[in-house]
């Protein structure tokens, strides 16, 4: 065991936090008891997955409850003087969904002798949430950040984005990446030492809806051009119609096209995100599914051993802080500055918190003191030996 003394110091609210970490190299990359899974002619992983059912038509959805659903999901004005309930609601909310920067020691200590599986989504996490979603970069220091996270314990992305798509935004080849929420995941491209050999990795559980998604695409493409701000994203195994540039006043217009779409395809459905109506395959899989693919493919599926972390701030990133829960390991962190119904242990005001002030310490081989900016903050590290501690 090695003892690794942490100081984290926060330049904005002046907080200094002191932890002093023990932690066992072997508990983080030992490799898992589990046995590994089986490799196909092609050099492809399969992995014995729950029976794949449909669900519902996405058509029977009201437009109303779209719309409505979809702004109670999307963030509100700040108030300029909140009101005594919205305060006394915020700090309730808090109590039972504390920041996760308060909550630093607690987080460590859960995590002792655990090895480490990191989730984390796209927009509104690694990158603010803009516009044009064709903007929505992340900086060279996040991009750092999650280098060096990849370096130590497996690293998704979980995004409702294309995952080539994402793959270019991260521009990362050491990651996991599972777009389309999920329905398109794929390895790391390189051999990395949590695969063997050249095994890749690859789902794609809802690959002969493709022919079908691109109709709908073109469709919805002619079908909402003529309304101002829309956008239609093609995300190959789901589609994105963004209304974050639509005068607020034209959603149900716009939302009702959605469904006259809908109507004619009963094997898609309809789900709503931030200023966002997201058109999905009926089959039961989301990100909370491609989670627990990822930890399989892994060898973790049973493993008591296993620490998931899943930093997301999207209602559909509650299906995988409601895995997280039912499982009893690890923990979900939700993005919000406004308080909302959530499965996740932990949460954080912005992105720009979750993105300066979070993330990781990590040790280097030769390195006595490493002082690093991870997710913002200046870090601190004495280190004695190349290991890898958490915060």
């Amino acid at each position: 065991m090695t003892n690794q003394n942490v100081v984290v110091s926060d330049p904005k609210s002046a907080i200094g936090m002191a932890i002093a970490v023990s932690v066992s190299k072997s508990s983080f990359f030992s490799p898992p008891v589990q046995k590994p899974p089986t490799v196909v002619p092609g050099g492809y992983i399969t992995i014995s997955l729950k029976k794949i059912e449909t669900g519902g038509a996405g058509g029977t959805c009201r437009v109303g409850a779209w719309v409505d659903s979809m702004r109670a999901s999307s963030p509100t004005r700040i108030k300029s003087t909140p009101s005594l309930s919205d305060i006394e609601a915020q700090s309730s909310w808090m109590l039972r969904h504390p920041s996760a920067l308060h909550a630093f020691e607690q987080i460590v200590n859960a995590s002792k002798g655990k090895k480490i599986v990191m989730f984390l989504d796209y927009d509104g996490t690694l990158s603010p949430i803009v516009e044009d979603p064709d903007q929505a970069f992340m900086s060279k220091e996040m991009r750092a950040a999650v280098k060096d996270a990849a370096r130590y314990f497996p690293t998704a992305i979980v995004s409702g984005r294309c995952r080539d798509k994402v793959h270019g935004f991260v521009k990362l080849s050491e990651l996991y990446y599972a777009g389309s929420h999920g329905m398109d995941i794929k390895g790391p491209a390189k051999g990395r030492k949590y695969h063997k050999g050249n095994q890749s990795l690859l789902c794609q559980p809802a690959s002969e809806f493709l022919p079908m998604i691109d109709e709908v695409y073109k469709t919805l493409l002619e079908k909402t051009k003529s309304t101002p701000g829309a956008k239609v994203e093609n995300n190959k195994f789901c589609l994105s119609v963004h209304f974050r540039c639509v005068d607020e006043q034209r959603w149900t217009a716009l939302a009702e096209q959605v469904r006259l779409v809908l109507n004619q395809y009963p094997k898609l459905r309809l789900t709503q995100g931030r200023k966002v109506l997201e058109i999905r395959p009926t089959i039961k899989w989301d990100k909370g599914n491609a989670l627990e693919f990822l930890l399989e493919s892994l060898g973790y599926a049973n493993s008591n051993d296993v620490f998931p972390i899943y930093i997301g701030d999207d209602r559909t990133d509650e299906d995988a802080f409601k895995v997280l829960r039912n499982r009893g390991q690890g923990f979900g962190i939700l993005v919000s500055k406004f308080p909302k119904e959530t499965s996740a242990s932990y949460s954080l005001q912005e992105p720009t918190e979750a993105s300066n002030e979070l993330f990781a310490t990590f040790g280097g081989v030769e390195k006595k003191v490493v002082t690093k900016t991870i997710y913002g903050v200046g870090i601190e590290e004495v280190i004695n030996n190349p290991i890898l501690e958490f915060c």
